[in-house]
């Protein structure tokens, strides 16, 4: 028998949070929200009277972290509190403190939740309007590209934290490494990993005082969400150099003795010497994925002889088509396959769960 929204617990991560919080607590009872769980994220003692009330409320828990760890700390907290307490749950609703996800729309996400309870469902904002603060129009662009890159997910609003999770997914998240916002969109990229469908719920686009009360830091959290791209990036970058270096050695060691097919054979011997070491710091590094190393490795390999006879073909084809330094038709090869190669690393050879 299907659930209702009355069957969804609503997750409140604060941090510092003014009178706003406890009018939405107050509304969402009215909707008929039955569980309402606050995290208070090491908030100030100024904030205890906020707190208080909120725990009189018959709805409301109220879970305290002793220090500021984090929003994705938090919601694990809440998240490992819902797996203890509620068995037969159907899952959570996260919203944010600060008035952002009007009552409506967070009922609107559990009702989609109760409806398809296998899904991840986002409650998505238009960022096209000329209202919306420059660090949350940024920052949301560039997360799209990054997850559009790194994972080939269309996704409107990558940082919207109105979120309907289930009960099964959240047991799941409770293993992703991250305590701050990158946690959040790490979220998005588990549910590649885990098979986990997402829906796209189109809310309202509401920011109070420019967003000025998000704890957000676009430069710092930006670099914790990109980090696993930025470190396959390095990776990839230093192995490319390596494999360049080998190809241009070989060719000029073979180009007087195989002048048909000299580019060929220096494309592969460069590429098995070069991928090894790429291999070695993906999986250890990048990926820190702990399989077995011999399915991984025969993964990479599979993936490893397929690129490379893209890039050797590529290479041939246009330098035999166009002419030109083999040299720097190899780097422009090879650069279109970077991002292919980062997506099948990540989805396939190197994919956790």
């Amino acid at each position: 028998m299907a659930g209702t929204f009355r069957d969804v617990s609503v997750v409140i991560p604060a941090f510092n949070p003014d009178s706003t919080v406890i009018e939405l607590a107050e509304r969402l009872m009215t909707l008929g929200f039955k569980d309402i769980i606050v995290i208070n994220d090491g908030s100030t003692k100024q904030h205890n009277d906020i707190f208080d009330k909120l725990s009189g409320f018959s709805a409301c828990t109220v879970l305290t972290h002793s220090e500021n760890l984090g929003k994705g700390r938090a919601l694990k907290t809440a998240f490992s509190f819902y797996k203890d307490n509620y068995p037969n749950g159907l899952g959570m609703v996260t919203a944010d403190a600060d008035g952002q996800h009007a009552p409506k729309d967070i009922k609107r996400i559990a009702d989609e939740l109760a409806k398809h309870p296998s899904r991840l469902i986002l409650g998505v904002r238009d960022f096209s309007g000329e209202k919306i603060p420059l660090r949350s129009r940024f920052g949301n662009v560039l997360t799209k590209m990054v997850v559009t890159m790194a994972a080939g997910m269309k996704i409107a609003d990558t940082q919207t934290g109105l979120r309907g999770i289930s009960r099964s997914f959240a047991e799941k998240l409770l293993d992703i490494k991250g305590d701050r916002y990158e946690f959040e969109m790490k979220m998005i990229l588990a549910c590649r990993t885990h098979d986990v469908p997402i829906s796209q719920v189109a809310i309202d686009t509401i920011y109070i005082n420019d967003n000025e009360s998000s704890h957000f830091h676009p430069i710092l959290d930006s670099i914790k969400i990109y980090y696993v791209f930025l470190r396959f990036l390095f990776s990839s970058l230093a192995s490319f150099v390596v494999d360049v270096l080998l190809f241009a050695v070989f060719v000029l060691m073979l180009k007087p003795l195989l002048p048909m097919s000299y580019i060929i054979v220096a494309t592969v011997l460069a590429r098995v010497l070069s991928s090894l070491f790429n291999y070695i710091i993906n999986r250890n590094i990048v990926f820190k994925s702990y399989q077995y190393t011999k399915r991984t490795l025969i993964k990479y390999y599979v993936l490893a002889a397929a690129q490379m006879s893209a890039s050797a073909g590529g290479v041939y084809v246009l330098y035999h088509s166009l002419g030109g330094p083999e040299v720097l038709i190899k780097i422009a090869v090879d650069s279109l396959l970077f991002l292919f190669s980062f997506y099948m690393q990540r989805q396939w050879v190197f994919r956790k769960g």
